[in-house]
């Protein structure tokens, strides 16, 4: 008799994963490091654009270490939201992540127990060890109080996506946990 009720829900929880919630789950973001552009995709469209975002101080690369102020390239997925941020919102990434892992433990930048740390987090798709000698606490922000002038000019974050406030709040309504960001 339970069986048969469970079997009779089946299809009202099939039908919630629809095509709304499936249209949401295919929203990426591209982030174009040369042009300054944060791009909201779903598939190859874009559905909006944010220009003028502020990269690492020190540009961009494959292999980030902590302190070196560089964006790191590559593919991650939003971690945790921090809607009271010091820099207004804060989109945390799951960074590092399964490749960042292999690069540093090839070349002996991190240990062994530090690396299947780091794997089994990717694994899981939870939040990776984010006080490990190749840095943590990256994703995309506001400015909070920062300056707006020197956001326009310069490249200003120790390694993180930087935008305006406004700028953030509108990525706000496209962003959800889990939301896959392309850095290139």
């Amino acid at each position: 008799m339970k069986l048969r009720s469970v079997l009779g829900l089946l299809p009202a929880l099939l039908s919630l994963n629809t095509e709304a919630n499936m249209k949401d789950d295919s929203i990426w973001l591209l982030v174009e490091t040369a042009p300054h552009v944060l791009k909201v995709m779903e598939g190859d469209h874009d559905l909006e654009v944010f220009e003028r975002i502020a990269i690492g101080r020190r540009g961009v690369g494959l292999f980030k270490e902590r302190g070196d102020y560089k964006t790191p390239l590559g593919e991650y997925h939003i971690g945790w939201i921090n809607e009271n941020s010091r820099y207004h919102k804060f989109f945390g990434f799951t960074y590092p992540n399964r490749e960042n892992a292999e690069r540093a433990f090839t070349t002996g930048l991190i240990g062994p127990d530090t690396y299947r740390t780091i794997l089994r987090t990717s694994i899981g798709a939870a939040i990776p060890p984010q006080n490990t000698v190749l840095g943590g606490q990256i994703g995309i922000h506001g400015l909070g109080r920062a300056n707006l002038a020197v956001h326009e000019f310069f490249d200003w974050t120790q390694g993180c996506i930087a935008m305006t406030n406004e700028q953030i709040d509108r990525l706000s309504t496209w962003v959800k946990k889990g939301t896959l960001v392309v850095i290139r």
